[in-house]
């Protein structure tokens, strides 16, 4: 986790610890997401808060692309969905699914099975921003780059100003 301070707002990068197979650490996931919760929204109440990380959870079933057979695997359960709800709830905004709600993008997938090329993959990486600044969110992408080695995409959020708070 990686806080930095600017002016007007906080910009937050974070890995989300895995729950692992087995779920073996889903009760240690849960910890650190309700902690790091508390910290965006402490945050918040100061300035606006832009984070962006991978989440390890695909919040909805449309950001996977085999939700019935991955219920109760790591980065699908109730709980670690529960946790991605939760955020949103606090006040943030997940800038991709506000704009392109009906958009199938992943931004993983394994090394098994050659799931990059039969796109059967995950949105596990994300931008979120607090909700005042939403106004001002002009895109929010996920880019594909044409050749690279680690099987990931890159998410990507602009804003229609140079000035992100009026």
């Amino acid at each position: 986790l990686i806080t930095l301070e600017f002016d007007n707002f906080y910009f937050i990068t974070c890995y989300t610890p895995n729950a692992q197979d087995g779920l073996k650490r889903i009760d240690y996931r849960m910890e650190w997401e309700d902690a790091f919760r508390e910290h965006l929204k402490k945050l918040d109440e100061t300035k606006p808060v832009i984070f962006c990380g991978d989440l390890n959870v695909a919040h909805k079933e449309i950001d996977l692309k085999n939700p019935k057979t991955n219920r109760k695997n790591a980065g699908f359960t109730d709980e670690e969905r529960r946790g991605a709800k939760n955020i949103i709830q606090s006040g943030l905004i997940d800038t991709f699914r506000i704009l392109h709600p009906d958009e199938i993008r992943y931004t993983w997938w394994s090394h098994w099975g050659n799931a990059r090329a039969n796109n059967v993959g995950w949105r596990i990486d994300y931008f979120f921003i607090s909700d005042s600044l939403k106004p001002n969110l002009k895109s929010a992408e996920i880019h594909s780059p044409r050749k690279i080695i680690i099987p990931c995409r890159f998410p990507k959020i602009s804003f229609s100003s140079s000035h992100i708070i009026p």
